[in-house]
């Protein structure tokens, strides 16, 4: 064996070694949702959930209140990806294909805006937002969540537009095709790696989001599944924390973002580097 095998068999079994630590966490948190509280509290820890139940996770889907932010969560996160999306690829597309006056101002104050701290922002948002009578709203944490994702995506795509070079719609319009027709059917396609990966990061910015729905959601009824979460651990936590029941509420908010990743995974692997190499 040389030595350069040698070496690609350490580099494999240190790279398994530290996907386990990266995903023991996670198998932790299935693993103790099937648990009872007596168990989780034991000084012996569980590692498998030999003799376990779904005890737990009925007592998630049983709460009243599940439903209705799981509801009030998909509506915010699905209208912040296509807000988002949509509106970012129009500004990455003016910044990468056209020149302008100010366009060098635009992409910096782009910058400018991800180092501003979100809660500086509450007590103006908390002031617009009941201002216009859109507390309490899906359509108001909506906008909310696109305004703090649009910056990133914006820069996010503006890399994915600039890799597809120019020369190719003005090869389809050479062969006669309109501006628009060269860009749907020639760019547009190139760019849905870039698109997916960058919905990637709007989905999860709006699905796990915590801070703003705490100022923004203040009614019961309104609450996002983050706040449902800490409305259900306080609620267990009356007499004491049901650890188990914890980690099922947990579990059950994680799986919609592993059902999406499933969903996006072929198109989000080549999105992430499709950016970073200009043709």
């Amino acid at each position: 064996m040389t030595l350069r095998r040698i070496g690609r068999a350490l580099l494999t079994v240190l790279t398994l070694l530290l996907a386990l630590v990266w995903a023991f966490p996670v198998y932790w948190m299935v693993n103790s949702s099937m648990l009872s509280n007596v168990t989780l509290q034991s000084t012996t820890p569980t590692f498998l959930p030999f003799g376990g139940s779904f005890d737990n996770f009925a007592a998630v889907f049983s709460d009243p209140g599940f439903l209705q932010a799981l509801g009030v969560s998909l509506a915010v996160t699905l209208g912040t990806v296509a807000a988002s999306l949509f509106i970012a690829f129009l500004g990455a597309l003016a910044i990468s294909r056209f020149r302008f006056r100010g366009r060098k101002s635009f992409i910096l104050a782009l910058l400018l805006i991800q180092m501003l701290p979100a809660e500086g922002l509450f007590i103006a948002q908390y002031k617009m937002m009941s201002g216009i009578g859109m507390l309490n709203s899906v359509l108001g944490l909506t906008i909310l969540y696109t305004a703090a994702v649009v910056p990133f995506t914006v820069w996010m795509l503006r890399g994915f537009v600039a890799g597809v070079p120019v020369d190719l719609e003005e090869a389809g319009m050479v062969d006669g095709l309109t501006r628009t027709q060269a860009f749907l059917r020639i760019t547009f396609p190139l760019l849905a790696p870039g698109l997916v990966a960058s919905g990637v990061f709007a989905f999860l910015q709006a699905w796990n989001e915590f801070t703003i729905a705490l100022v923004i959601m203040t009614d019961e009824q309104s609450r996002t599944l983050p706040l449902w979460l800490r409305g259900f651990v306080q609620a267990s936590a009356s007499r004491e924390t049901d650890w188990g029941q914890v980690m099922a509420a947990s579990t059950v908010v994680a799986v919609p973002v592993i059902i999406f990743f499933l969903l996006v995974q072929s198109r989000m692997s080549s999105g992430l580097v499709g950016g970073a190499v200009k043709g």
